[in-house]
């Protein structure tokens, strides 16, 4: 077993990482500042042996003895990554160069979690992974789009000049325990919705597409990636089953048991319209493809926020038998 180091050890995929490390037998350091997580996530984690805790930032350089690093520190959610721009973009471009930096120095296998948002809003569906992109540079989003983009190419950079084993991800839209009820992104703020019995939000005309994958699927296609030969490119991980909003929202309802009005808002700027992976490259490289199936998924969620609400004290509707 190995000493593995999380960076955003304690945000959502981040904390179902580290578990899922921690039940392998790995020795697991996760390093967090909590600027957009909480530690209440990673609680249950404090009591093992084998988990250590490092309050820091992954912008300064980075001491840690490991052998494998999974770089995912770095405001994932819209509302989060927009409140601070500049910030965002530090922590993807320092944040990748202190990861690499300390890979360089000790030889550990390096993982970047990248975005399916570098292709931005796509020309083509689905979206492999050698084409460009279609991304506002300037644009609300850019200081996540471009961030990882750049973070991308440093990735790349230091395997030609420093022969750093390195590997890139690029993560499309997950869900599952652990997400923050508040963090802005489609399911989370559906679920929510339709637990507390609010009327539910869509921005546009709820026709634009999202490909949804349940997080112990995505943290098994890391896992994956990390202990496979380094790939010459980056390697999509999601789910190529895509639906629109509409008929998330939907499915939702199904899972929780309401029938909740809709209410439509204006699209954000530069939202993408379509998102559909790929997978081919995983499928043959890693032999990697989700499993959990939407309803599956969506209950287990529904579940962990149910809990969540409950504890805060929301008044939140019941499940409905079927779904439980």
């Amino acid at each position: 077993m190995g000493r593995v180091l999380v960076t955003g050890g304690a945000g959502f995929i981040g904390a179902n990482l580290c578990a899922s490390l921690l039940a392998e037998g790995h020795e697991v350091t996760c390093l967090d500042n909590f600027s957009t997580s909480t530690r209440d996530k990673i609680a249950h984690l404090e009591r093992h042996s084998r988990f250590q805790l490092l309050i820091g930032d992954v912008r300064n350089p980075i001491r840690v003895d490991a052998d494998r690093i999974y770089n995912l520190a770095c405001p994932a959610s819209p509302p989060k990554y927009q409140a601070d721009p500049v910030y965002t973009t530090e922590t993807s471009v320092l944040g990748a160069i202190n990861v690499l930096e300390m890979a360089r120095r000790t030889g550990a296998t390096v993982l970047q979690a990248s975005t399916s948002e570098i292709y931005g809003e796509p020309a083509i569906s689905p979206q492999i992974e050698d084409y460009r992109g279609n991304v506002n540079s300037w644009g609300p989003r850019a200081c996540y789009d471009e961030g990882k983009r750049c973070a991308e190419a440093l990735f790349f950079d230091y395997r030609q000049k420093y022969r750093v084993d390195v590997r890139v991800a690029r993560i499309f839209n997950t869900y599952g325990p652990m997400m923050e009820p508040d963090d802005g992104r489609v399911v989370s703020n559906l679920l929510v919705q339709a637990l507390r019995g609010d009327a539910l939000t869509i921005y546009g005309d709820g026709s634009q597409t999202r490909s949804f994958c349940f997080v112990d699927d995505l943290v098994a296609g890391l896992r994956r990636l990390m202990e496979r030969p380094g790939l010459p490119t980056p390697v999509n991980l999601g789910n190529p089953a895509e639906i629109t909003i509409l008929r998330i929202a939907q499915a939702v309802c199904g899972v929780v048991g309401t029938s909740p009005e809709i209410r439509f808002e204006p699209l954000p700027v530069d939202d993408p319209t379509r998102r559909r992976p790929d997978i081919g490259l995983a499928r043959r490289h890693l032999e990697w493809e989700p499993k959990v199936s939407l309803e599956e998924g969506l209950r287990a969620t529904a579940e962990y926020f149910r809990m969540r609400l409950l504890q805060s004290g929301a008044l939140v509707a019941p499940l409905a038998e079927a779904a439980e």
